[in-house]
């Protein structure tokens, strides 16, 4: 992405390893998810977590929950399929983009927000899901079937070249009413997230962010004065020749 970039790492490393010269890494499939809280006075929140000062990527620094696309996340169940808008954008500017790629990715974002700060997002409707892969048992246990409808699409961003970590990342946004449980004991100063924060759009501003978050934060205030359009342009943020680049998708 055209900038300090989106936000992901599993878990706190414990130890050095070798890894590949930053410029030859190749950007991974990776989702964030912006829980968006539009109730009461004052403006909307949003859900933001400081990432551990020990990692390696983003240390320190105030992000919104997401990670990487994992095996389990293209066989969980869903009660709903992402609007056809998002569909056809998360496959524009895509080289021959996988099957159920924007399933994919608004599952990911799903579940690492759960991983990274204990709420699920989802439905109780439907009941549990049948199945269950690696990584979705909670959703079975709260009896939640996550819902992508209820996701907007906001942005694409692709981590800059010669960068310790490169993602190429999809921000969703969602309703906070979309959370249907929590499990308490995520975030913890040995966790990926050591805090949590619903703070205003000004005031998230004034946190310590990466660049691209900052950007993003711009396109989701945009987009929620259109109250998230079909219609509205969706930005693809990314470096060119060492330029930072915004075009729509």
């Amino acid at each position: 992405m055209p900038q300090p970039e989106p936000q992901q790492e599993s878990e706190i490393p414990t130890s050095p390893e070798p890894k590949p010269s930053p410029a030859r890494l190749r950007p991974r499939d990776a989702a964030t998810l912006i829980v968006l809280d539009r109730r009461g006075k004052g403006g909307p929140k949003v859900l933001m977590g400081r990432r551990n000062p020990r990692l390696a990527f983003m240390p320190g620094q105030f992000v919104f929950p997401g990670g990487r696309i994992e095996v389990g996340d293209r066989h969980m169940p869903v009660a709903g399929a992402l609007p056809d808008y998002a569909e056809a954008a998360l496959t524009r500017q895509v080289s021959r983009p996988p099957h159920h790629l924007g399933r994919a990715l608004a599952l990911a974002a799903i579940r690492e927000t759960y991983e990274e700060t204990g709420l699920l997002l989802g439905t109780r409707e439907h009941g549990a899901p049948e199945t269950a892969p690696a990584g979705w048992e909670a959703f079975a246990r709260h009896e939640i079937l996550p819902d992508l409808e209820a996701l907007h699409l906001v942005a694409r961003a692709i981590t800059p070249p010669k960068r310790v970590r490169r993602f190429d990342t999809r921000f969703f946004a969602v309703d906070r009413r979309m959370v249907a449980a929590e499990e308490l004991g995520r975030v913890s100063p040995d966790s990926e997230f050591t805090e949590l924060a619903w703070v205003r759009l000004d005031a998230a501003r004034k946190l310590d962010l990466p660049f691209i978050t900052r950007a993003i934060l711009d396109d989701l205030e945009a987009q929620i004065a259109v109250d998230f359009a079909p219609y509205r342009m969706i930005p693809f943020h990314y470096e060119r020749y060492g330029r930072r680049e915004r075009v729509a998708l």
